[in-house]
């Protein structure tokens, strides 16, 4: 084995016994009442060792470029897909987002409840039209209370050479929440991608790019936003 899937490995093992650590204080915070304060605390928490384990076991490493363009009121932010590297990381990146997410991902063990509690915005593709009405509603509610929203407007993870495409759900709420949008570029697919056996060391790069105001007509904006964060995907390769 080689010293790259051995680091992995011994990750992936850690990940696992600190996940099931969380399952105290689930019941701890069942008890409490769910505060949704503590429980995105604790959710943080985890993915903050889970970023410390990547840097010191695997060498996964990520640096951050254009902060500046981060609004400090709520916005929608868009980012392309392509590992569960930014599922995670976007809790500590933008601490209290709300992130549009599949209902897979409540498949992962004892922190599920945590991710639905934070809250999360869950939705279930196969549903249709109800599942864009969830989308959006929660979406209103997480902006009005103060929260930024993230959507991975490809739908799914993507490898890191193919060209980045919107589904529908990212129009929708570009045109009826009426808020500005940050694009962000990551290239996490290099390292962690979809398909890959194993977790590769090195940097991840997260890219954080000029702000999209609202109004545009829908069509417009997802030609524009395409081209802004494929551009800046092959920048930082």
């Amino acid at each position: 084995m080689s010293i790259t899937k051995l680091r992995s490995a011994i990750f992936d093992g850690l990940f696992a016994i600190w996940t099931a650590s969380f399952a105290i204080g689930r019941l701890v915070l069942w008890a409490a009442g769910s505060p949704p304060g503590p429980i995105r605390a604790a959710t943080r928490l985890w993915v903050r060792m889970a970023l410390v384990g990547l840097k010191y076991v695997v060498r996964l490493r990520y640096v951050e470029c254009g902060r500046e363009f981060i609004p400090h009121e709520p916005c929608l932010i868009i980012c392309n897909h392509q590992s569960t590297w930014e599922t995670l990381a976007f809790l500590v990146l933008v601490p209290n987002v709300a992130i549009i997410a599949k209902q897979e991902l409540l498949r992962i063990p004892i922190v599920s409840w945590y991710l639905r509690k934070s809250p999360m915005i869950i939705i279930d593709r196969e549903t249709g039209a109800r599942a864009l009405k969830t989308m959006l509603e929660q979406s209103r509610a997480a902006l009005a209370s103060g929260r930024s929203v993230l959507i991975f407007p490809e739908g799914s993870r993507k490898s890191d050479v193919e060209p980045i495409r919107f589904r529908r759900g990212v129009e929708l709420l570009y045109a009826k929440l009426g808020t500005s949008v940050l694009p962000v570029a990551v290239n996490s697919g290099k390292f962690w991608g979809p398909g890959q056996p194993y977790k590769r060391s090195g940097t991840i790069v997260v890219s954080y790019l000029p702000l999209i105001s609202p109004g545009h007509p829908p069509a417009e904006f997802s030609r524009k936003a395409e081209a802004v964060l494929e551009a800046e995907r092959t920048r930082i390769g």
